[in-house]
């Protein structure tokens, strides 16, 4: 990311994180079949970027307790990214191989969103 960082969340992790895991989903889903676009694919898509933009309106907030409201939003999200990628494994969609990735990042912003948010209602 080569532009400026001009809000706080921008500099976090996790945020850059959620970014490239809604950016995979959305290559990834990119092959699910035709019929599926107002189904798991919207659906899937609609989750991952819940995820980063969780995250960006609970930095926007006016407490620390808000933002730590915010990022259990988004990792409930992010865990809805996981269970849509196993259901579009079981249909077909997609094979396993191609999340496998995907579901490793979501682990990683999961943690790393849950951390954070402990931390943040431990500062309130």
């Amino acid at each position: 990311m080569t532009q400026a960082r001009f809000f706080g969340f921008e500099k976090l992790d996790v945020d850059h994180l959620s970014v490239e895991m809604a950016a995979d989903v959305y290559r990834v889903s990119g092959h699910f079949p035709q019929d599926e676009r107002f189904g798991l694919t919207n659906q899937l898509r609609r989750a991952a970027t819940s995820v980063a933009l969780n995250i960006a309106e609970g930095a926007g907030r006016d407490s620390r307790k808000d933002f730590a409201h915010f990022l259990t939003q988004a990792r409930g999200s992010t865990y809805e990214v996981a269970s849509g990628l196993q259901l579009a494994v079981r249909l077909g969609f997609v094979p396993q191989a191609d999340t496998q990735a995907i579901h490793g990042q979501a682990q990683t912003i999961a943690a790393m969103l849950s951390a954070l948010a402990r931390n943040l209602k431990a500062e309130a």
